[in-house]
């Protein structure tokens, strides 16, 4: 798929400025090349700290980028990515070596695998918006991977055919093209907006605040650290490949995620 131009890519105004400086992908997730200037260097743990990225670096169900870090005549695989003491680290093949303090790099993710797992991390939030909306009941645990993964939901019952129903509602949301936004909300609203508390909103750190939430206007509306899509048709399709019991009280969708929209499901209407 096309990645839309800069200009067509809203970037929220109320983004904490350390943030946007740093965390390029919590403001745009469609970049995905990149320079910036090496902070430190741990040649022991094979690793540098960029003074900002546009690697994921991972949380909250959601698997970190992979790509390749460029300089001067070096190159090498980024293998991993993720937080250490509140900054973002970046681990390089080991066989590549490591560029020095004080050398711009240009980071350069792995955009088919990213634009996938936004596709994928989107279409989680839509099943949570319809389970919410048909079933009152919020998500209590999930996990994914590139194209697929899943979501745990307390729900009296299971079945293949419940799984059914909620692929058909999920792609009937996915082509109703809901604009998908970021925006940056005080703590102090959030805790009163009860499509932030139903989630586990509440049971993130204090000290974060603002806290960065997506809005899949007209559906879902989550406290969420990750990449999603610019709107709903851009997931393509989604099947439910599979619907579990995992104890009383807590059932399990799982999903993936396909190319292109997926015929006869659109236009299902619950109980149709």
């Amino acid at each position: 798929m096309a990645v839309p131009g800069r200009a067509d890519r809203p970037v929220p105004d109320n983004a904490p400025a350390e943030l946007a400086a740093r965390e390029l992908f919590a403001v745009d997730a469609y970049m995905r090349d990149f320079e910036a200037e090496v902070e430190e260097v741990d040649v022991e743990g094979g690793r540098v700290l960029l003074a900002r990225t546009a690697f994921y670096p991972g949380g909250g169900g959601q698997p970190h980028d992979l790509g390749t870090l460029r300089w001067g005549d070096g190159e090498a695989a980024v293998t991993k990515v993720g937080r250490d003491r509140g900054r973002i680290w970046h681990w390089l093949d080991p066989e590549a070596g490591l560029p020095d303090p004080g050398a711009t790099v240009e980071g350069l993710l792995d955009w088919e695998r990213r634009h996938l797992t936004m596709r994928t991390h989107t279409a989680l939030h839509i099943l949570c918006g319809v389970i919410w909306a048909d079933h009152q009941v919020a998500v209590t645990g999930g996990n994914m991977d590139p194209g697929r993964g899943r979501l745990d939901f307390p729900l009296p019952s299971m079945s293949a055919e419940f799984g059914r129903e909620v692929e058909a509602r999920i792609n009937q949301e996915i082509a109703r093209a809901h604009r998908i936004l970021v925006e940056f909300v005080g703590r102090e609203v959030a805790d009163e907006d009860h499509a932030l508390i139903r989630t586990s909103a509440n049971l993130i750190p204090r000290e974060i605040d603002p806290l960065r939430v997506i809005d899949i206007v007209g559906l879902d509306k989550q406290a969420d650290g990750g990449t999603h899509v610019l709107d709903t048709s851009e997931v393509g399709g989604v099947r439910v490949t599979g619907t579990e019991s995992k104890g009383k009280g807590n059932k399990r969708v799982r999903l993936e995620v396909v190319d292109g929209p997926i015929p006869g499901t659109a236009d299902h209407e619950p109980g149709a």
